[in-house]
């Protein structure tokens, strides 16, 4: 019995065979290729008939490998497109916010500027100015309704000296440092003004509630004066406040009272004007008639008539 060491591949009927078989195979396709060749040079048209033949063969077998091959493509379209839509999804969350957030600060930069405008234009009108001052602070919960502003007897701020802004009547100088004073609000309780409709010009008079409205009240008693969007601007009367200048807008009407919203709001003012007090003449004339800020106005008239 022969070892296993000593058995070769040629002694094995299996491992003959297959090497025939390959020389047999080898040898046919050496020479199909060869009777192709000749064919086609010796007849061309039988080649591309059977050219054609083979394609016929072999084209539903393409097509469908192809169809494969493309659906395997979608496939990983499919694939790639869902395990990056969490990664598009938050960039695109991110572009919305950064896109609002621009948006917030171009509306507020427009804001500021149109504020801006309305103070100097007020500033380079006819009206005498004897400080502009920064409004360091305001009361927001406290009884009583006071401003400080970083000016005082040096800039010559004195106390009964109104104080008011590009929307309208901020109040008066209450007391006054050297440097710095004090504003009684508009909203105040004990700040009396007297002002007028400039719809018909029915006199009246407000009073600060302590709440960051004012209280209005006619001075013709019985009669139903006011109506939701009416706006008030000072008379004139008595001193102190000089005349046209925009005090409120009627909120809510009771007939000969109502309750009013200060068209200049402290708490969103950065400068304010100090004015000299009015004093009327003998006549108690009041001057032309009122010349009112035209942005304010419109927002506020817009608020009240919703």
């Amino acid at each position: 019995m022969t070892s296993s060491e000593s058995k070769r591949l040629g002694f094995s009927r299996r491992a003959r065979f297959g090497i025939f078989a390959g020389y047999v195979a080898a040898v046919t396709g050496a020479l199909i290729g060869f009777g192709l060749i000749l064919i086609a040079v010796v007849d061309p048209q039988g080649f591309a008939a059977i050219r054609g033949a083979v394609s016929d063969v072999t084209a539903p077998v393409s097509g469908a490998g192809r169809g494969a091959v493309q659906e395997g493509g979608r496939i990983d379209d499919y694939i790639g497109n869902w395990w990056n839509a969490g990664r598009q999804n938050a960039e695109l969350k991110q572009e919305l916010a950064e896109a609002r957030r621009r948006i917030v600060e171009a509306r507020a930069t427009q804001l500021e500027n149109r504020r801006l405008r309305r103070l100097v234009n007020l500033i380079e009108g006819d009206i005498e100015v004897i400080a502009t001052a920064r409004l360091v602070n305001s009361s927001l919960t406290s009884p009583r309704r006071l401003a400080t502003i970083f000016a005082g007897r040096n800039q010559g701020v004195l106390p009964g000296q109104p104080v008011r802004a590009a929307d309208g009547l901020v109040g008066r100088i209450l007391d006054s440092g050297r440097n710095a004073a004090r504003v009684l609000l508009l909203t105040d309780r004990s700040n009396i003004v007297p002002v007028k409709l400039t719809r018909d010009g029915t006199p009246a008079f407000t009073s600060g509630r302590g709440d960051g409205e004012i209280e209005v009240r006619s001075l013709e008693a019985g009669r139903d004066s006011f109506r939701r969007g009416d706006l008030l601007v000072t008379s004139g009367t008595g001193g102190i406040y000089p005349p046209n200048i925009p005090v409120a807008v009627i909120v809510r009407s009771f007939g000969d009272s109502a309750r009013a919203r200060p068209l200049a709001d402290p708490a969103a003012l950065d400068f304010a004007m100090v004015q000299p007090a009015f004093e009327p003449p003998d006549d108690e004339s009041v001057g032309p008639s009122p010349v009112v800020p035209e942005g304010p106005l419109a927002d506020a008239l817009e608020e009240a008539g919703e």
